[in-house]
Protein backbone atom coordinates (compact mmCIF):
# COMPACT_ATOMS: atom_id res chain seq x y z
CA UNK A 1 0.00 0.00 0.00
CA UNK A 2 1.37 3.44 -0.83
CA UNK A 3 2.26 5.61 2.13
CA UNK A 4 3.79 8.94 3.02
CA UNK A 5 1.35 10.79 0.70
CA UNK A 6 -0.52 13.96 1.73
CA UNK A 7 -3.84 13.19 3.33
CA UNK A 8 -5.27 11.63 6.46
CA UNK A 9 -4.60 8.39 8.32
CA UNK A 10 -7.70 7.52 10.35
CA UNK A 11 -6.74 5.25 13.25
CA UNK A 12 -8.61 3.08 15.69
CA UNK A 13 -7.11 0.87 18.37
CA UNK A 14 -8.43 -1.88 20.59
CA UNK A 15 -6.43 -2.20 23.80
CA UNK A 16 -6.18 -4.32 26.94
CA UNK A 17 -7.22 -1.35 29.07
CA UNK A 18 -7.27 2.42 29.35
CA UNK A 19 -3.72 3.48 30.18
CA UNK A 20 -0.27 2.56 28.94
CA UNK A 21 1.01 3.59 32.38
CA UNK A 22 -0.93 0.63 33.79
CA UNK A 23 0.96 -1.65 31.37
CA UNK A 24 -1.98 -1.83 28.98
CA UNK A 25 -1.13 -2.69 25.39
CA UNK A 26 -2.57 -2.49 21.88
CA UNK A 27 -4.34 -5.66 20.66
CA UNK A 28 -5.70 -4.46 17.31
CA UNK A 29 -4.94 -1.63 14.88
CA UNK A 30 -7.16 -0.36 12.09
CA UNK A 31 -6.04 2.36 9.64
CA UNK A 32 -8.04 3.95 6.81
CA UNK A 33 -6.14 6.26 4.44
CA UNK A 34 -7.91 9.27 2.92
CA UNK A 35 -6.74 11.83 0.37
CA UNK A 36 -7.02 15.56 1.25
CA UNK A 37 -10.62 15.58 -0.02
CA UNK A 38 -11.68 12.66 2.18
CA UNK A 39 -11.76 9.89 -0.41
CA UNK A 40 -10.52 6.47 0.73
CA UNK A 41 -7.22 5.44 -0.86
CA UNK A 42 -6.46 2.34 1.22
CA UNK A 43 -6.90 0.55 4.51
CA UNK A 44 -4.91 -1.80 6.73
CA UNK A 45 -5.61 -3.73 9.91
CA UNK A 46 -4.12 -6.41 12.10
CA UNK A 47 -4.44 -8.01 15.47
CA UNK A 48 -1.43 -7.44 17.72
CA UNK A 49 0.02 -9.88 20.23
CA UNK A 50 0.23 -7.83 23.45
CA UNK A 51 2.31 -10.50 25.22
CA UNK A 52 -0.07 -10.30 28.19
CA UNK A 53 -3.74 -11.03 28.94
CA UNK A 54 -6.31 -9.34 26.70
CA UNK A 55 -8.16 -7.31 29.31
CA UNK A 56 -11.90 -6.64 28.75
CA UNK A 57 -12.63 -9.27 26.11
CA UNK A 58 -16.36 -8.78 26.62
CA UNK A 59 -15.89 -5.31 25.05
CA UNK A 60 -13.49 -5.86 22.16
CA UNK A 61 -14.38 -9.53 21.53
CA UNK A 62 -10.82 -10.54 20.62
CA UNK A 63 -9.73 -14.03 21.62
CA UNK A 64 -6.28 -15.20 22.61
CA UNK A 65 -6.70 -18.09 20.15
CA UNK A 66 -6.63 -15.51 17.34
CA UNK A 67 -4.00 -13.23 18.88
CA UNK A 68 -1.52 -16.08 19.27
CA UNK A 69 -1.16 -15.99 15.47
CA UNK A 70 -0.68 -12.21 15.41
CA UNK A 71 2.53 -10.19 15.19
CA UNK A 72 3.85 -8.15 18.10
CA UNK A 73 3.82 -4.37 17.84
CA UNK A 74 7.57 -4.40 17.22
CA UNK A 75 6.94 -6.56 14.15
CA UNK A 76 4.38 -4.14 12.67
CA UNK A 77 6.03 -0.87 13.77
CA UNK A 78 7.75 -0.28 10.42
CA UNK A 79 4.58 -0.93 8.38
CA UNK A 80 2.45 1.23 10.64
CA UNK A 81 4.96 4.07 10.59
CA UNK A 82 4.94 3.90 6.80
CA UNK A 83 1.17 4.39 6.80
CA UNK A 84 1.26 7.34 9.21
CA UNK A 85 4.32 9.13 7.83
CA UNK A 86 3.41 12.42 6.15
CA UNK A 87 -0.29 12.14 6.98
CA UNK A 88 -2.60 13.86 9.44
CA UNK A 89 -3.55 11.38 12.19
CA UNK A 90 -7.28 11.22 12.81
CA UNK A 91 -9.18 9.31 15.49
CA UNK A 92 -12.31 9.49 17.57
CA UNK A 93 -10.69 10.42 20.91
CA UNK A 94 -7.31 11.13 19.31
CA UNK A 95 -5.54 11.72 22.63
CA UNK A 96 -6.27 8.13 23.70
CA UNK A 97 -4.99 6.55 20.48
CA UNK A 98 -1.89 8.73 20.21
CA UNK A 99 -0.99 7.98 23.83
CA UNK A 100 -0.92 4.26 23.08
CA UNK A 101 0.93 4.69 19.78
CA UNK A 102 3.64 6.83 21.38
CA UNK A 103 4.03 4.29 24.17
CA UNK A 104 4.23 1.30 21.82
CA UNK A 105 6.69 2.95 19.44
CA UNK A 106 8.83 4.05 22.40
CA UNK A 107 8.98 0.43 23.60
CA UNK A 108 10.56 -0.50 20.27
CA UNK A 109 13.17 2.22 20.72
CA UNK A 110 11.66 4.55 18.09
CA UNK A 111 10.48 7.97 19.23
CA UNK A 112 7.84 9.15 16.75
CA UNK A 113 7.21 12.88 16.20
CA UNK A 114 4.64 14.73 18.31
CA UNK A 115 1.45 14.07 16.37
CA UNK A 116 -1.10 15.75 18.62
CA UNK A 117 -0.35 19.18 17.17
CA UNK A 118 -1.17 18.02 13.63
CA UNK A 119 -4.00 15.63 14.46
CA UNK A 120 -7.76 15.81 14.08
CA UNK A 121 -10.09 14.36 16.71
CA UNK A 122 -13.53 13.56 15.26
CA UNK A 123 -14.95 13.52 18.80
CA UNK A 124 -13.72 17.06 19.54
CA UNK A 125 -14.74 18.34 16.09
CA UNK A 126 -18.28 17.03 16.63
CA UNK A 127 -18.94 20.07 18.81
CA UNK A 128 -18.54 22.19 15.66
CA UNK A 129 -20.07 19.95 13.00
CA UNK A 130 -22.57 17.84 15.01
CA UNK A 131 -23.45 20.03 18.01
CA UNK A 132 -26.40 17.88 19.11
CA UNK A 133 -24.58 14.57 18.88
CA UNK A 134 -23.32 12.54 21.86
CA UNK A 135 -19.53 12.34 22.16
CA UNK A 136 -19.33 8.60 21.46
CA UNK A 137 -18.46 7.25 18.02
CA UNK A 138 -21.79 5.43 17.86
CA UNK A 139 -23.68 8.59 18.84
CA UNK A 140 -21.92 10.76 16.26
CA UNK A 141 -22.47 8.16 13.55
CA UNK A 142 -26.16 7.92 14.40
CA UNK A 143 -26.65 11.69 14.06
CA UNK A 144 -24.61 11.82 10.83
CA UNK A 145 -26.49 8.76 9.46
CA UNK A 146 -23.29 6.72 9.17
CA UNK A 147 -23.64 2.93 9.59
CA UNK A 148 -21.62 1.35 12.40
CA UNK A 149 -22.11 -2.40 12.39
CA UNK A 150 -19.48 -4.27 14.40
CA UNK A 151 -18.44 -1.58 16.88
CA UNK A 152 -15.14 -2.30 18.69
CA UNK A 153 -13.55 -3.90 15.66
CA UNK A 154 -10.61 -1.58 14.94
CA UNK A 155 -11.02 -1.48 11.17
CA UNK A 156 -14.80 -1.07 11.35
CA UNK A 157 -14.43 1.78 13.83
CA UNK A 158 -11.68 3.38 11.73
CA UNK A 159 -13.99 3.25 8.71
CA UNK A 160 -16.73 4.93 10.73
CA UNK A 161 -14.38 7.67 11.95
CA UNK A 162 -13.20 8.15 8.36
CA UNK A 163 -16.82 8.56 7.26
CA UNK A 164 -17.27 11.15 10.04
CA UNK A 165 -14.26 13.11 8.82
CA UNK A 166 -15.59 12.96 5.26
CA UNK A 167 -18.94 14.24 6.58
CA UNK A 168 -17.18 17.17 8.29
CA UNK A 169 -15.26 18.00 5.09
CA UNK A 170 -18.51 18.08 3.12
CA UNK A 171 -20.13 20.38 5.68
CA UNK A 172 -17.12 22.71 5.54
CA UNK A 173 -16.86 22.75 1.72
CA UNK A 174 -15.54 24.78 -0.07
CA UNK A 175 -13.29 25.60 2.87
CA UNK A 176 -10.66 23.11 4.01
CA UNK A 177 -10.60 23.24 7.84
CA UNK A 178 -7.34 21.32 8.10
CA UNK A 179 -5.25 22.58 5.19
CA UNK A 180 -2.65 23.90 7.62
CA UNK A 181 -2.18 20.56 9.41
CA UNK A 182 -1.97 18.70 6.10
CA UNK A 183 1.08 20.81 5.31
CA UNK A 184 2.55 20.52 8.82
CA UNK A 185 2.14 16.73 8.95
CA UNK A 186 3.94 16.29 5.64
CA UNK A 187 6.94 18.16 7.07
CA UNK A 188 7.37 16.04 10.21
CA UNK A 189 10.53 13.97 10.49
CA UNK A 190 9.98 10.30 11.30
CA UNK A 191 12.63 7.87 12.49
CA UNK A 192 13.74 5.13 10.12
CA UNK A 193 11.90 1.98 11.26
CA UNK A 194 12.63 -1.12 9.18
CA UNK A 195 9.67 -3.13 7.93
CA UNK A 196 9.38 -6.85 8.48
CA UNK A 197 7.78 -9.50 6.31
CA UNK A 198 5.08 -10.10 8.90
CA UNK A 199 1.60 -10.36 7.41
CA UNK A 200 -1.42 -8.73 9.06
CA UNK A 201 -3.71 -11.08 10.99
CA UNK A 202 -7.45 -10.54 11.24
CA UNK A 203 -10.06 -11.91 13.61
CA UNK A 204 -11.19 -15.47 13.03
CA UNK A 205 -7.77 -16.71 12.00
CA UNK A 206 -7.80 -19.50 14.61
CA UNK A 207 -10.87 -21.05 13.00
CA UNK A 208 -9.00 -21.12 9.68
CA UNK A 209 -5.64 -22.38 10.95
CA UNK A 210 -6.32 -24.36 14.12
CA UNK A 211 -7.79 -27.57 12.76
CA UNK A 212 -8.46 -30.43 15.17
CA UNK A 213 -5.17 -31.43 16.72
CA UNK A 214 -5.48 -35.04 15.50
CA UNK A 215 -5.37 -33.82 11.91
CA UNK A 216 -2.10 -32.04 12.66
CA UNK A 217 -0.30 -35.14 13.91
CA UNK A 218 2.10 -36.94 11.61
CA UNK A 219 0.48 -39.79 9.69
CA UNK A 220 3.30 -42.31 10.11
CA UNK A 221 3.31 -45.98 10.96
CA UNK A 222 1.79 -46.68 14.39
CA UNK A 223 3.78 -48.41 17.11
CA UNK A 224 2.67 -50.89 19.72
CA UNK A 225 1.01 -49.21 22.68
CA UNK A 226 3.09 -49.11 25.84
CA UNK A 227 2.66 -47.65 29.31
CA UNK A 228 5.84 -45.57 29.11
CA UNK A 229 4.36 -43.50 26.31
CA UNK A 230 0.69 -43.77 27.30
CA UNK A 231 1.02 -42.48 30.87
CA UNK A 232 2.35 -38.99 30.08
CA UNK A 233 -0.16 -38.60 27.26
CA UNK A 234 -3.04 -39.58 29.54
CA UNK A 235 -1.76 -37.24 32.24
CA UNK A 236 -1.82 -34.34 29.78
CA UNK A 237 -5.32 -35.31 28.62
CA UNK A 238 -6.43 -35.16 32.26
CA UNK A 239 -5.29 -31.55 32.51
CA UNK A 240 -6.53 -30.55 29.06
CA UNK A 241 -10.05 -31.95 29.49
CA UNK A 242 -10.50 -30.53 32.97
CA UNK A 243 -12.68 -27.65 31.78
CA UNK A 244 -14.45 -29.40 28.89
CA UNK A 245 -12.49 -27.40 26.36
CA UNK A 246 -9.31 -27.92 24.38
CA UNK A 247 -7.79 -24.49 23.92
CA UNK A 248 -5.45 -23.68 21.04
CA UNK A 249 -2.48 -23.70 23.42
CA UNK A 250 -3.56 -27.07 24.84
CA UNK A 251 -3.91 -28.51 21.35
CA UNK A 252 -0.38 -27.36 20.64
CA UNK A 253 0.79 -29.03 23.85
CA UNK A 254 -0.82 -32.33 22.85
CA UNK A 255 0.80 -32.18 19.42
CA UNK A 256 4.19 -31.37 20.93
CA UNK A 257 3.95 -34.23 23.43
CA UNK A 258 2.84 -36.66 20.72
CA UNK A 259 5.89 -35.69 18.69
CA UNK A 260 8.14 -36.08 21.74
CA UNK A 261 6.70 -39.53 22.42
CA UNK A 262 6.91 -40.46 18.73
CA UNK A 263 3.15 -41.02 18.52
CA UNK A 264 1.54 -41.18 15.11
CA UNK A 265 -2.02 -40.09 14.41
CA UNK A 266 -3.12 -43.74 14.64
CA UNK A 267 -1.34 -44.08 18.00
CA UNK A 268 -3.16 -41.05 19.34
CA UNK A 269 -6.54 -42.27 18.12
CA UNK A 270 -5.95 -45.63 19.82
CA UNK A 271 -4.95 -43.93 23.07
CA UNK A 272 -8.04 -41.73 22.89
CA UNK A 273 -10.23 -44.82 22.62
CA UNK A 274 -8.41 -46.38 25.60
CA UNK A 275 -8.83 -43.18 27.58
CA UNK A 276 -12.57 -43.10 26.81
CA UNK A 277 -12.88 -46.78 27.72
CA UNK A 278 -11.26 -46.08 31.10
CA UNK A 279 -13.77 -43.30 31.75
CA UNK A 280 -16.62 -45.59 30.72
CA UNK A 281 -15.31 -48.26 33.09
CA UNK A 282 -15.34 -45.72 35.94
CA UNK A 283 -18.88 -44.65 35.04
CA UNK A 284 -20.10 -48.28 35.16
CA UNK A 285 -18.41 -49.00 38.50
CA UNK A 286 -21.64 -48.73 40.51
CA UNK A 287 -23.74 -50.56 37.91
CA UNK A 288 -25.49 -47.55 36.38
CA UNK A 289 -24.48 -44.84 33.91
CA UNK A 290 -26.46 -41.71 34.70
CA UNK A 291 -27.60 -39.24 32.00
CA UNK A 292 -25.02 -36.77 33.33
CA UNK A 293 -22.24 -39.32 32.99
CA UNK A 294 -23.40 -40.24 29.49
CA UNK A 295 -23.29 -36.57 28.47
CA UNK A 296 -19.80 -36.44 29.95
CA UNK A 297 -18.64 -39.40 27.88
CA UNK A 298 -20.21 -38.00 24.71
CA UNK A 299 -18.46 -34.67 25.29
CA UNK A 300 -15.05 -36.27 25.85
CA UNK A 301 -15.48 -38.41 22.73
CA UNK A 302 -16.29 -35.32 20.68
CA UNK A 303 -13.33 -33.33 22.06
CA UNK A 304 -10.98 -36.22 21.26
CA UNK A 305 -12.22 -36.50 17.68
CA UNK A 306 -13.79 -39.92 18.09
CA UNK A 307 -16.81 -41.10 16.11
CA UNK A 308 -20.39 -41.04 17.44
CA UNK A 309 -20.31 -44.79 18.15
CA UNK A 310 -17.16 -44.59 20.28
CA UNK A 311 -19.06 -44.18 23.55
CA UNK A 312 -21.29 -47.18 22.85
CA UNK A 313 -18.20 -49.29 22.14
CA UNK A 314 -16.48 -48.02 25.29
CA UNK A 315 -19.50 -48.83 27.46
CA UNK A 316 -19.80 -52.30 25.90
CA UNK A 317 -16.22 -53.19 26.78
CA UNK A 318 -15.79 -55.43 29.79
CA UNK A 319 -12.83 -55.86 32.09
CA UNK A 320 -10.41 -53.37 33.55
CA UNK A 321 -8.86 -50.55 31.49
CA UNK A 322 -5.79 -51.47 29.48
CA UNK A 323 -3.97 -48.50 31.01
CA UNK A 324 -5.25 -48.02 34.58
CA UNK A 325 -3.67 -44.56 34.74
CA UNK A 326 -6.32 -43.33 32.32
CA UNK A 327 -9.03 -43.65 34.98
CA UNK A 328 -7.16 -41.50 37.47
CA UNK A 329 -7.02 -37.76 37.16
CA UNK A 330 -6.43 -34.29 38.46
CA UNK A 331 -8.02 -33.45 41.80
CA UNK A 332 -7.92 -30.35 43.98
CA UNK A 333 -7.56 -30.77 47.72
CA UNK A 334 -8.42 -28.35 50.54
CA UNK A 335 -5.54 -25.96 51.01
CA UNK A 336 -4.34 -26.18 47.40
CA UNK A 337 -3.06 -22.94 45.88
CA UNK A 338 -5.15 -21.44 43.06
CA UNK A 339 -4.15 -18.45 40.93
CA UNK A 340 -6.42 -16.20 38.85
CA UNK A 341 -5.55 -14.18 35.72
CA UNK A 342 -7.46 -11.92 33.33
CA UNK A 343 -10.58 -9.78 33.69
CA UNK A 344 -13.42 -11.92 35.00
CA UNK A 345 -17.09 -11.13 35.41
CA UNK A 346 -17.65 -9.91 38.95
CA UNK A 347 -13.99 -9.07 39.47
CA UNK A 348 -11.05 -11.20 40.50
CA UNK A 349 -11.71 -10.59 44.21
CA UNK A 350 -15.10 -12.32 43.90
CA UNK A 351 -13.46 -15.40 42.43
CA UNK A 352 -10.73 -15.44 45.05
CA UNK A 353 -13.40 -15.37 47.77
CA UNK A 354 -15.20 -18.25 46.05
CA UNK A 355 -11.95 -20.20 46.16
CA UNK A 356 -11.59 -19.54 49.89
CA UNK A 357 -15.15 -20.70 50.53
CA UNK A 358 -14.39 -23.93 48.68
CA UNK A 359 -11.36 -24.52 50.90
CA UNK A 360 -8.68 -23.48 48.39
CA UNK A 361 -6.05 -20.77 48.88
CA UNK A 362 -5.86 -17.91 46.36
CA UNK A 363 -2.28 -17.08 45.46
CA UNK A 364 -0.83 -14.07 43.69
CA UNK A 365 1.77 -15.68 41.48
CA UNK A 366 2.56 -18.95 39.74
CA UNK A 367 5.04 -21.18 41.54
CA UNK A 368 5.59 -24.91 41.32
CA UNK A 369 3.40 -25.30 44.43
CA UNK A 370 0.34 -23.86 42.66
CA UNK A 371 -2.18 -26.53 41.61
CA UNK A 372 -4.52 -24.62 39.28
CA UNK A 373 -4.68 -21.43 37.19
CA UNK A 374 -8.11 -19.95 36.50
CA UNK A 375 -7.92 -17.75 33.36
CA UNK A 376 -10.55 -15.54 31.78
CA UNK A 377 -9.28 -16.91 28.46
CA UNK A 378 -7.54 -20.33 28.58
CA UNK A 379 -5.28 -19.24 25.70
CA UNK A 380 -4.15 -16.19 27.69
CA UNK A 381 -0.60 -15.02 27.03
CA UNK A 382 -0.20 -13.44 30.45
CA UNK A 383 3.00 -14.12 32.32
CA UNK A 384 1.05 -16.29 34.76
CA UNK A 385 -0.36 -18.43 31.93
CA UNK A 386 3.01 -18.84 30.26
CA UNK A 387 4.61 -19.96 33.52
CA UNK A 388 1.71 -22.31 34.30
CA UNK A 389 2.14 -24.04 30.96
CA UNK A 390 5.87 -24.37 31.56
CA UNK A 391 5.20 -26.00 34.96
CA UNK A 392 2.40 -28.25 33.65
CA UNK A 393 -0.22 -26.56 35.84
CA UNK A 394 -3.79 -26.98 34.51
CA UNK A 395 -5.53 -23.85 33.19
CA UNK A 396 -9.33 -23.70 33.39
CA UNK A 397 -12.03 -21.14 32.69
CA UNK A 398 -13.95 -19.36 35.47
CA UNK A 399 -17.07 -21.36 34.54
CA UNK A 400 -15.20 -24.62 35.02
CA UNK A 401 -13.84 -23.45 38.35
CA UNK A 402 -17.37 -22.46 39.40
CA UNK A 403 -18.54 -26.02 38.73
CA UNK A 404 -15.65 -27.33 40.80
CA UNK A 405 -16.53 -25.03 43.68
CA UNK A 406 -20.24 -25.82 43.59
CA UNK A 407 -19.72 -29.58 43.50
CA UNK A 408 -17.09 -29.48 46.20
CA UNK A 409 -14.73 -31.39 43.92
CA UNK A 410 -13.22 -30.68 40.49
CA UNK A 411 -14.04 -34.00 38.90
CA UNK A 412 -17.04 -35.93 37.72
CA UNK A 413 -17.09 -39.55 36.64
CA UNK A 414 -17.41 -41.19 40.07
CA UNK A 415 -13.63 -41.58 40.13
CA UNK A 416 -12.59 -37.93 40.20
CA UNK A 417 -11.81 -37.56 36.55
CA UNK A 418 -13.57 -34.82 34.64
CA UNK A 419 -15.69 -31.90 35.82
CA UNK A 420 -19.42 -32.50 35.49
CA UNK A 421 -21.04 -30.57 32.66
CA UNK A 422 -23.18 -27.53 33.46
CA UNK A 423 -26.89 -28.17 33.38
Amino acid sequence: MSSGQPGYAVIDLETTGLRPSWHDRIVEVGVVLLDPHGFVTGEWSTLVNPERDLGPQRIHGITAADVRHAPTFREIAGSLAGLLRGRVPVAHHLRFDLGFLEYEFARTGAAIPALAAVGVCTMTEAARFLPVAPRTLAGCCAVADIPLDGHHDALIDARAAAALLRHYLRLAHPESPWAHVLHSASALTWPAIPRTDTDPVRRGVSAERDTHFLARLLDRLPRASDTVRADPYFALLDRVLLDHHISAAEADALIALAAQLDLSRADAVRLHHEYLSALAHAAKADGVVTPSERRELDLVADLLGLGPKAVESALACGGAPRHPSASGGFRLQPGDLVVFTGEMEGGRETWEERARQAGYVPHGNITKRVRLLVAADPDSMSGKARKARAYGIPIVTPDAFARMSLSGRPTGLKRSHVVRPSR
